[in-house]
């Protein structure tokens, strides 16, 4: 089977310049890779291809012989060898491993390392959550050691790994893949220490417990965050600190329910109030307020206080409180009472009654038409 162009395998024009080859065969090599393509022999086979094309053309010499020969400027040992790396030359192991080093765990740069960020649930009363407070907290961390000024070092002397050349990391080749690992000699750190420091043993950090003042603003809710810059771990030496993120929980609240910037509550009345309408007082996180419950309020009915809600952290103005109307059965009644009611009762007879019991009428109704149905 005879083998295609190299131009034609990675999709480029003849005039490709070595940028435009470069991404052509990342582009190629990413589609193919074993590793993203487990048991499919085309695609192995594929990215083999390329990666033989790339070589080639990547080459300056290399190229300008495929240019004026073809696939047979490499074969009978024609050229081979003697062609050399050319000003063009690029290590395909070195893009290899930039592409595939970051996709699958490596990675040909290193990013500038920190420490860990660390975090921390704070609950709170929702009248907290709403107007905001300032809360001390304590929590483990880990801290620079002070007597090595966090270098791990007792004589403040810390050498460069001479296994990884500072990097923290080595590569193994294993036929075509290149694996790259943390540096068994120094742990990955690019360092060596010859002398540690006896309190933290090297390491150049150490537990500590630490408290911080918090301070929450007016209006969170569940699950707001606050990130507090370099109060996290502290990272290896001569690296920055990682951030401490709290992260609010709201306890239940025995009269409100918060709906984003919106309050509900249930506001219990007596049958009379509800009858005969009444002016009952409601609490608000700004203190009571009056609601007027006008006659023949039914259970269920939903009553709204503007602006008695609350002002997140997101929102310009404050929200509004909904109050739902429960009409609560009297129970403990007394002798009067229970005399009073019967009599009451006592009045909603005959057809005329249903008039005053809208719901129950229509709920009769309905009654009547379902066994109707049922019957037919």
């Amino acid at each position: 089977m005879s083998k295609r162009d190299y131009y034609e395998v990675l999709g480029v024009a003849r005039s490709a310049g070595d940028d435009e080859l470069k991404k052509a065969y990342r582009r190629s090599a990413m589609k193919h890779h074993p590793d993203r393509n487990p048991g499919d022999k085309n695609a192995e086979a594929a990215f083999k291809e390329c990666k033989e094309a790339y070589e080639v053309l990547a080459d300056g010499g290399k190229r300008r012989m495929y240019d004026q020969h073809g696939h047979a400027a490499f074969e009978h040992g024609m050229g081979g060898g003697n062609a050399g790396p050319g000003p063009g030359f690029h290590d395909v192991g070195d893009i290899f491993g930039d592409i595939f080093g970051n996709i699958f765990g490596g990675g040909g740069r290193q990013a500038p390392r920190r420490g860990a960020d660390v975090g921390y649930v704070m609950e709170l009363d929702l009248e907290d959550a709403v107007a905001g407070v300032e809360k001390r907290i304590d929590i483990p961390s880990i801290a620079p050691c002070v007597p090595c000024n966090g270098s791990g070092s007792a004589d403040g002397k810390v050498d460069t790994c001479s296994t990884c050349n500072g990097h923290g990391q080595v590569r193994m080749q294993r036929g075509m893949f290149q694996m790259q690992h943390a540096c068994p000699h120094c742990g990955g750190s690019g360092k060596t220490i010859a002398n540690p420091c006896k309190s933290c043993n090297g390491a150049g950090r150490v537990e500590e417990d630490k408290t911080l003042s918090v301070k929450i603003p007016a209006g969170v809710d569940n699950g707001d965050r606050i990130r507090l810059a370099g109060e996290g771990e502290a990272g290896p030496a001569g690296t920055p600190p990682g951030d401490l993120y709290v992260e609010v929980r709201v306890r239940p609240h025995e009269i409100f329910e918060r709906d984003g910037d919106d309050l509900h509550c249930d506001v219990p009345i007596r049958i009379s109030q509800a009858a005969l309408g009444d002016i009952t007082r409601v609490p608000t996180l700004g203190g009571e307020v009056e609601l007027r419950i006008p006659a023949e309020t039914q259970t269920g009915r939903v009553f709204r206080l503007r602006d008695k809600g609350v002002k997140s952290v997101r929102s310009r103005a404050p929200g509004d409180l909904y109050c739902k109307a429960v009409v609560e059965t009297p129970v403990n009644l007394t002798g009067e009472q229970r005399q009073l009611l019967e009599q009451f009762e006592k009045t909603f007879v005959g057809e005329g009654a249903r008039r005053h019991s809208p719901k129950a009428s229509t709920f009769l109704d309905g009654v009547k038409g379902f066994w109707d149905r049922m019957v037919s």
